[in-house]
């Protein structure tokens, strides 16, 4: 039977609001508010329990103290009902009181650590009005390639971030009362969190609310799976086997005669913790020598076990049991993001060989992980395993890992795909690239690993070309910068007159050459921080005041594995040294999502004069200095003269109306 709420009384200032009229607000605009909730929450949730927390988190908002009824048309409330036109619409107080509540449940969750029972849907949360039957996921339907960038990208940004971002596009409210009920719902800095959203959006707000619209963010939408139900029914016979185990292990725990102390757990009880016959080496999986010729998923899941002791199940088992529980003596390391616990199900095999007086095993963990287990042959030497994430792998990301590393050098095992394979130095791009040795199981000769620390004489990277059964004619860069994964390397072109904006694309080129070989250098920052690409991005190129020379400003974008992105923004004259004039983290700068930027720095002429320069990207068509020093220029680009230790911002604004924005020495952007 339809629910006809009663018409909403007019709650003067000061009054409170009764549970109907919050009944009402929350059942007209239910899905609006679930999706509200939904963008808020943390990404890392997982999709099922997102939705499952969304929906809580509306249905919640009923319950507890009502609170005094905002002034209508003040803060928190985008205009008064009248100005609406209806008697229960967005407008109106009792739907700003349950917005509110449901944004600060919705932010409570991040603020929670892990194991704070709050950040899963609690048994009584899953008692309200939400379907839930065991064993069945619930998931929005699946967007394109826009809305999975887009996803990706608020997963890098704060909560308070993508409740900012939801309040000016889903709810179309304006910056100063998205400030106002941010910081009425508990945000220390909400004027932070929309310039921050901003930045998210760049000049696509149409696009962008377009995308948080669509299915892909839409919570009440949802479709259904099961769960894994064979790892249910391993987990139901895990559990047995474990009772029966507990009642041995309880026999054989009675004091004897002669005992003694065991090193680590025995292979049969970490089977028994592990479901699924995950650490037994007759399960692994082991995908067709062929199969990444004909499969539309060219990741490591196509890759075909290789190596001369793929069938060894002594070896095999002691990588799994090592990884299962690892003693004290083997030594762990991960990327950063990466989860160092057992296999779920069995992995995928992906080498097992000797390699440099180690025995070397490499495991693909479903999708999301590689694992590298290397034990020493002469039974000298530490036992060694390495973990790195992998998810959402491609034809250039998967197309190399390190199976054998030295202080000065490292040995890779090439994709399938990989028809070539060459070394070149990034600081020397007129040089021709080397060809690379590769034996029969697809493992390079030892390529050179750039310094560790010291000066940077050169940069060694490889230039690998897909097979034409893949892509025809694809040659790509990657390098080596300490994780078991290369990185890719890409370069996006500077901005020709009137030519529409460029993707990025591979650095093999000429021009992509030439820029590396400036800034390869800077990558040295980014070592053992799990970096999955680099794109180096010249986004101006400015005329030097008092010479005939140029310098380029450059944006050099690093995109992790588990998400996140780092940005060094460059300044890079004809023959000084480098100047990295901004180092931003988890933004969105540089992307898809943020291709407007504007930076400064302080520059002095071959003359001995000191100038303010500062440029900006594509979408810039004005410049204006604050501070200690001023100056307006109707282009790009700005350069002001100003003393050494001038202090100042740097604010743009762009052809369709926005504005970025970059400050020194600590001042605020305006």
């Amino acid at each position: 039977m339809p629910l006809h709420p009663s018409p909403l009384r007019t709650p003067g200032p000061g009054t409170h609001l009764g549970v109907k009229e919050a009944e009402a607000a929350l059942v007209q605009h239910y899905p609006r508010l679930v999706r509200l909730a939904y963008l808020t929450l943390p990404p890392g949730l997982g999709r099922h329990r997102r939705v499952l927390a969304a929906h809580a988190a509306v249905q919640r908002s009923l319950y507890g103290r009502a609170r005094p009824a905002p002034e209508p048309g003040g803060d928190g409330v985008p205009a008064p009902r009248s100005a609406i036109g209806t008697d229960d619409g967005p407008g109106t107080p009792a739907y700003a009181a349950v917005r509110l509540r449901v944004l600060r449940s919705a932010l409570a969750y991040e603020r929670r650590p892990r194991w704070w029972p709050g950040r899963a849907p609690a048994p009584a949360e899953l008692r309200l009005s939400v379907p839930v039957v065991r064993g069945l996921r619930l998931f929005p339907r699946a967007g394109g390639m826009d809305e999975y960038t887009l996803d990706r990208t608020l997963a890098d940004v704060p909560a308070t971030v993508r409740a900012a971002l939801g309040l000016r596009l889903l709810e179309s409210l304006p910056g100063d009362r998205t400030r106002a009920l941010l910081a009425e719902a508990g945000v220390a800095d909400p004027a932070g969190a929309v310039r921050a959203a901003a930045q998210v959006v760049g000049g696509d707000h149409e696009r962008v609310r377009r995308i948080l619209r669509s299915g892909e963010f839409d919570p009440c939408t949802v479709q259904t799976r099961p769960g894994d139900l064979l790892r249910r029914r391993h987990r139901r016979r895990a559990g047995a086997a474990s009772l029966i185990l507990l009642a041995v292990a309880g026999v054989a725990a009675l004091p004897s005669d002669g005992g003694s102390d065991t090193a680590g757990p025995p292979a049969t009880a970490l089977r028994a913790r592990v479901p699924g016959g995950a650490l037994d080496p007759t399960a692994l999986g082991r995908t067709p020598p062929g199969q990444w010729a004909d499969t539309s998923r060219v990741d490591f899941s196509a890759w075909p076990p290789r190596g001369g002791r793929t069938d060894d199940r002594e070896l095999l088992g002691r990588a799994l049991g090592n990884w299962a529980g690892p003693p004290a003596d083997v030594a762990v390391t991960a990327a950063p993001g990466t989860a160092v616990v057992a296999p779920a199900q069995p992995p995928q095999l992906l080498f097992a060989g000797e390699l440099d007086g180690e025995a070397v095993v490499l495991f693909h963990d479903g999708g999301v992980r590689v694992v590298r287990y290397a034990e020493p042959l002469s039974g000298t030497g530490a036992t060694a395993l390495d973990f790195a994430r992998v998810d959402n792998a491609d034809v250039t990301t998967a197309a190399a890992l390190a199976v054998g590393r030295t202080g000065s050098s490292a040995r890779y095992l090439l994709a399938p795909w990989v028809a070539e394979s060459a070394t070149r130095d990034l600081l020397a791009p007129d040089t021709p690239a080397r060809q690379l040795d590769v034996d029969r199981d697809g493992v390079t000769a030892a390529v050179p690993r750039p310094a560790e620390g010291g000066g940077c004489g050169s940069w060694p990277a490889m230039q690998l070309r897909s097979s034409e059964e893949i892509v025809e004619k694809h040659a790509f860069l990657v390098t080596d910068l300490g994780d078991l994964t290369p990185v890719h390397l890409t370069h996006t072109p500077e901005p020709g007159s009137g030519a529409p904006a460029r993707q990025p694309r591979e650095a093999t080129g000429i021009d992509g050459l030439a820029a590396w070989a400036r800034t390869a250098c800077s990558l040295r920052d980014l070592r053992h921080t799990g970096v999955r690409a680099v794109n180096h991005w010249q986004f101006a190129r400015q005329p030097l005041p008092g010479s005939r020379s140029t310098a380029d400003w450059v944006c050099t974008r690093a995109d992790t594995w588990r998400g996140p992105g780092r940005v060094l923004v460059q300044f890079v004259p004809p023959s000084a040294p480098v100047e990295v004039v901004s180092d931003l983290r988890n933004t969105a700068s540089c992307s898809r999502f943020g291709r407007h930027i504007v930076a400064g720095t302080r520059w002095r002429s071959p003359a001995g004069a000191w100038y303010v320069l500062a440029a900006g990207s594509r979408a810039v068509h004005r410049i204006e200095l604050a501070g200690s020093v001023r100056g307006v220029s109707d282009s790009p680009m700005l350069a002001v003269r100003a003393p050494r230790d001038a202090v100042f911002r740097v604010s743009a604004e762009l052809r369709d109306g926005g504005a970025v924005s970059w400050s020194a020495d600590g001042l605020p952007p305006p």
